[in-house]
């Protein structure tokens, strides 16, 4: 029996249909629907809607549940429309009827509201921990080669000077902007919409404010209707922090394979981390980077799917919103494959040393020697034009080196300053208060 269901059977193929994946799905809910079911049934016993002695029946159960779960033995048996009813099944086969009572005052609808706030907040830290370990190897690559130069390009034309120190240390500052995208997005998340009920709340006298406490939960969703219209605005909200990651991901990994090519050689991997031709003996292909590249434009694509299923929905609850979890859920686990790839393949470059030495990128030093001539009291406009009329008559000289002192800037990398940043977002994300919240409920 479904929870919904009285008398009458669904037609087999509408059941097929209108389920789809969804109890593969839900396994990955499991913990977080025990989460939610042990801090609700705490407050209906707090408001006589249960009673002291069947609560520690329930608590004992739930935590038990829970231990299974996490041993990997937890299962959504044939038959059994959802994780919900599956964790509501296994309690009444071993309490009767005091397993019944944990759905008063809930609907199917805020209860999957809570349990995907949860998910979200579990898998959001393990992004963010993931971006963090990207972001420290980045930074250590950047200090680590400050010295050697590659030219700067716009319009992909020799332009400037630059370095591997700024080269890896602008991925490095990107990332921290992506995790204060991702840190918006971890607010929306982290409130509770348990109460809700169907959207339009309950006629028993819940005490909402103490489930929010219980899990751990920055705020309330406090309009019942807007916490049932924050199903799929959520998962919204995440993706384009998730797109944002991987576009920074992604622009390196495009970088990357450009710069081992050939044609610019500015790198190079071991062959043990290339792949090669069918045809052509001499390939060194860079298909993990191509592959990142790839997983993170798609990636990019999820915010307009979300959103293409949003987009003409009045409020209240619609069955199709169950279909983003399809795409939602495993965007966390392919951004965090990319962001652990990016981790473990960079520092195996190798790094030409001697770019710059190449007669093609001469002329990338005609904006030092203008400048030069302006620090020795040539006004800018007629050093430019001193410069560009050497170089129209082939006789441009570059310096031998180059003197950039600025924040920010090849002689001036900033990187204690952008991991200050860094060390910033992070501790705006509070996870300490989570933990603990969570180590009370389950203890």
């Amino acid at each position: 029996m479904k929870l919904w269901q009285k008398e009458t059977s669904v037609a087999r193929n509408v059941e097929k249909f209108t389920v789809g994946k969804d109890a593969e799905m839900d396994l990955q809910l499991a913990p977080f629907d025990v989460l939610g079911s042990l801090a609700h049934t705490r407050m209906l016993e707090s408001i006589g809607l249960m009673e002291p002695e069947d609560l520690v029946a329930v608590q004992r159960e739930l935590k038990a549940i829970y231990q299974s779960i996490e041993r990997g033995e937890f299962e959504i048996e044939p038959g059994v429309e959802d994780v919900h009813s599956q964790v509501e099944l296994l309690l009444t086969r071993c309490l009767g009827e005091a397993g019944k009572k944990i759905h008063s005052g809930r609907s199917r609808n805020d209860q999957v509201l809570v349990d995907l706030k949860l998910f979200i907040r579990y898998e959001i830290r393990q992004t963010v921990e993931a971006v963090h370990t990207l972001f420290n190897t980045l930074q250590e690559l950047s200090e680590k080669n400050k010295d050697i130069l590659l030219p700067g390009y716009t319009h992909l034309q020799v332009a400037m000077p630059s370095s591997f120190g700024l080269w890896f240390g602008a991925y490095a500052e990107s990332l921290v902007d992506d995790l204060q995208l991702l840190q918006a997005a971890y607010k929306i998340s982290n409130k509770n919409p348990l109460g809700s009920a169907a959207g339009y709340g309950s006629s028993f006298p819940l005490n909402r404010q103490m489930t929010t406490d219980l899990l751990g939960f920055e705020a309330l969703n406090y309009n019942v209707v807007y916490a049932q219209m924050g199903r799929g605005k959520t998962e919204r909200s995440v993706s384009m922090a998730l797109a944002s990651i991987a576009s920074t991901v992604g622009r390196m990994a495009m970088d990357v394979c450009l710069y081992m090519s050939q044609n610019f050689a500015f790198v190079t991997l071991p062959d043990e981390l290339t792949t090669g031709s069918s045809i052509m003996p001499h390939k060194k292909n860079p298909d993990v980077f191509e592959i990142i590249r790839g997983k993170c434009n798609r990636l990019q694509a999820l915010p307009t799917e979300i959103q293409m299923l949003l987009g003409n929905l009045p409020s209240g609850y619609h069955r199709e919103l169950q279909l983003l979890k399809e795409s939602f859920f495993p965007a966390f686990t392919e951004i965090r494959n990319c962001l652990e790839m990016m981790t473990f393949m960079l520092p195996h470059l190798k790094l030409n040393p001697d770019i710059l030495k190449d007669e093609k990128y001469q002329y990338l030093f005609s904006v030092e020697v203008v400048n030069n001539q302006v620090l020795s009291g040539v006004p800018f406009r007629d050093a430019y034009k001193n410069v560009g009329l050497a170089i129209e008559k082939g006789e441009f000289e570059r310096p031998e080196k180059v003197h950039h002192t600025h924040e920010g800037s090849i002689g001036n990398l900033c990187t204690a300053e952008i991991k200050g940043l860094m060390d910033e977002v992070l501790s705006g994300f509070q996870f300490e208060k989570v933990d603990k919240a969570i180590k009370e409920l389950l203890a």
